[in-house]
């Protein structure tokens, strides 16, 4: 049986700028079961690291965050930066998008490791934490890992520090595990094995995951569920599946007509969404992307339309789907 995780009710994130308070996350509601991964999906500045920044209790100190963050029924925002600490590493963990900015340069790998497993667990050794580490590099198939702990993240491939980061992630068995676009900086054979990778560690720890991507080829092969975000809002979230054979919000459709594919005639362009994402501050008052959409109409400007179910576990913010 599968029991709701992590749940979102209505999660706003604001920033202060010149002319106030601007919101890079607007009134995000989902809930993520165990064993489930579920992708936020959508281009940069809509709003995917911020939402998962704002779970993991990493955005900065000037961030005003309205709404509810729930992890096992834990109030996550209704903790202190303590509560938060013991709860970060072992029961939600997140690997970033860039391994050589997030580990220590001057740190052997495995010691990285190990101070996640001392972090938690005041009863280990310094050696049973190492012992553990370089389990857990057995674990995302690092070779020879009672010899490659000792190596410094430069001494690495991108592909083995992302594994580190993978490790480092999992050593403590956490229930949630966020992963922030894992495979960005990495070329297209490394990305398959990283995503093979945590598909297994998935299927084999009972890890949820929240898969944050741009990249819907990736998001394809790993999520059971897709949330896909526009201008800080969800504007269409279905099963992987469903949102890929009948989408219904026009971004949506967009995003999927941009994606070239074997059948694609290179001499004619993609069907990709025309004009810039608008600038927070300039969002008009009703449909955020209504200015990019090929079916707006003068109803679109009224207001902000509501999530709609269009099918069964399918919903969809446009006033178009709704007819």
């Amino acid at each position: 049986m599968t029991f709701v995780l992590l749940e979102l009710r209505n999660l706003t994130v604001e920033f202060p700028l010149a002319q106030g308070q601007v919101a890079a996350v607007r009134d995000i509601s989902f809930s993520l079961g165990t064993g489930e991964t579920l992708a936020l999906v959508g281009e940069s500045g809509s709003g995917k690291s911020v939402t998962s920044l704002a779970i993991m209790g990493l955005l900065p100190p000037q961030a005003r965050i309205a709404g509810d963050a729930l992890l096992e029924g834990r109030e996550l925002g209704a903790m202190d930066s303590a509560g938060l600490q013991r709860l970060r590493g072992a029961r939600m963990a997140m690997i970033f998008q860039e391994p050589m900015t997030a580990l220590n340069p001057v740190m052997r790998v495995g010691d990285q490791i190990a101070e996640a497993v001392l972090a938690h667990d005041s009863q280990v050794s310094r050696t049973q934490a190492r012992e553990r580490a370089v389990e857990a590099l057995r674990e995302v198939a690092i070779p020879e890992p009672e010899r490659r702990w000792r190596d410094y993240p430069h001494q690495l491939s991108g592909g083995q520090r992302q594994r580190v980061m993978i490790a480092m992630a999992i050593v403590n068995r956490p229930a949630l595990l966020i992963a922030d676009e894992p495979t960005t900086a990495l070329d297209v054979t490394v990305q398959a094995q990283i995503l093979e990778l945590l598909a297994d560690l998935r299927k084999r720890l009972g890890l949820a995951m929240l898969f944050v991507s741009h990249d819907l080829a990736v998001v394809s092969r790993v999520s059971d569920r897709i949330a896909v975000m526009y201008a800080g809002r969800i504007v269409e979230m279905a099963a992987a599946r469903q949102l890929f054979e009948m989408p219904s919000h026009p971004y949506t459709r967009g995003l999927l007509g941009s994606i070239p594919t074997l059948k694609t005639n290179r001499e004619e362009p993609l069907h990709a969404i025309e004009g810039a994402v608008p600038s927070p501050g300039a969002l008009p008052p009703g449909c955020s992307f209504a200015p990019r959409c090929p079916l707006h109409i003068a109803q679109c400007d009224a207001a902000m339309p509501e999530l709609i179910e269009v099918g069964a576990g399918h919903w969809a913010r446009c006033i178009r789907t709704a007819r």
